[in-house]
């Protein structure tokens, strides 16, 4: 039986590591990846070594300094993974003493887990059409992860997509070998396209959520530092589409299913990129800009998360 307190603590430290995330103790991070590795090889669930993680690993041969989290990906369908594995490994990872949060959309099936307070994020991908989408919604294809390759990394072997500078150069661009620090998000999010994560059936349902019912839609409310509505701003929420407010800084915006997207606010000479945030359909929220940071401010934390408003 799960321990209540146990669960509100770590349900407080997954929170934490999403909105005020700190850089990983890398002898720490070792043993927990370690750890992680073990809990999965048991229930033979093939696992690779994905985003920051796999980024360090062939870039750096270590952790990233900066890194806040671990990243493992799967594909379900492929290497004998199906969705009764994922499920046996959530339980697992509780009966190992981990705080599991689950999320589930038509994209993947997110495991994030949180143990001392390190958190690591298994992502389990569905095949979509020859590709599996790597958050925030970079359209990645599926023989990266057909015939997985093995390196060393902390003094063990683990898997990575093959060839990983193929993989590194879809998710981060040409530049993947050139440290960026935390400002990163704004490279990956460039790449994405309105429209690249909706199937067509969602297509077609944005358009008529949009054009025909706009008061099923959400609603974005967009303030200044002044805590006055801003008129003309551009709201994109990436892949999926962009909008602008009006008068009263209301900007309508359509999403096909509660999850983590990317947002980037602009308007005059402002613009922030806000690269998590939770969504529900026909959820209304509101924007404040964030504080004024130093670029070192900005290199050491990145950009903020979870900082809408609901309304």
């Amino acid at each position: 039986m799960k321990d209540k307190d146990s669960d509100i603590a770590g349900a407080a430290a997954y929170e934490k590591s999403v909105i005020e995330p700190e850089p990983m103790d890398p002898a720490a991070a070792s043993e927990r990846l370690k750890d992680i590795k073990r809990i999965l090889d048991q229930l033979g669930a093939v696992f690779f070594i994905a985003s920051g993680t796999c980024l360090g690993a062939i870039r750096d041969g270590g952790f990233i300094p900066w890194d806040d989290e671990m990243d493992m990906g799967s594909v379900i369908g492929l290497n004998g993974l199906d969705e009764e594995t994922i499920d046996r490994g959530i339980e697992a990872f509780e009966e190992n003493g981990y705080y599991v949060h689950v999320d589930r959309s038509t994209r993947h099936i997110g495991v994030h887990v949180v143990k001392a307070s390190i958190r690591a994020d298994w992502t389990c991908h569905r095949i979509i059409g020859d590709s599996v989408f790597q958050y925030p919604g970079v359209r990645t294809p599926l023989d990266l992860f057909t015939q997985l390759k093995e390196i060393d990394f902390i003094g063990e072997k683990f898997l990575v997509p093959n060839p990983p500078e193929k993989y590194l150069e879809a998710k981060y661009g040409p530049n993947w070998a050139t440290p960026k620090g935390p400002g990163f998000e704004e490279e990956v999010v460039s790449k994405i396209h309105d429209g690249d994560i909706l199937t067509p059936r969602q297509r077609l349902s944005k358009f008529i959520t949009l054009r025909l019912t706009p008061w099923s839609a959400g609603r974005l409310t967009v303030l200044d530092e002044n805590d006055a509505p801003v008129s003309g701003a551009e709201i994109a929420i990436v892949g999926v589409g962009r909008s602008k407010t009006n008068s009263a800084g209301h900007a309508r915006f359509y999403i096909p299913e509660k999850y983590d997207y990317a947002i980037n606010v602009k308007y005059d000479d402002h613009e922030e990129l806000l690269y998590t945030e939770e969504l529900i359909p026909g959820g209304t929220y509101v924007y404040r800009p964030g504080p004024d940071v130093s670029p070192e401010e900005h290199y050491k934390a990145g950009v903020r998360a979870m900082a809408l408003s609901p309304e």
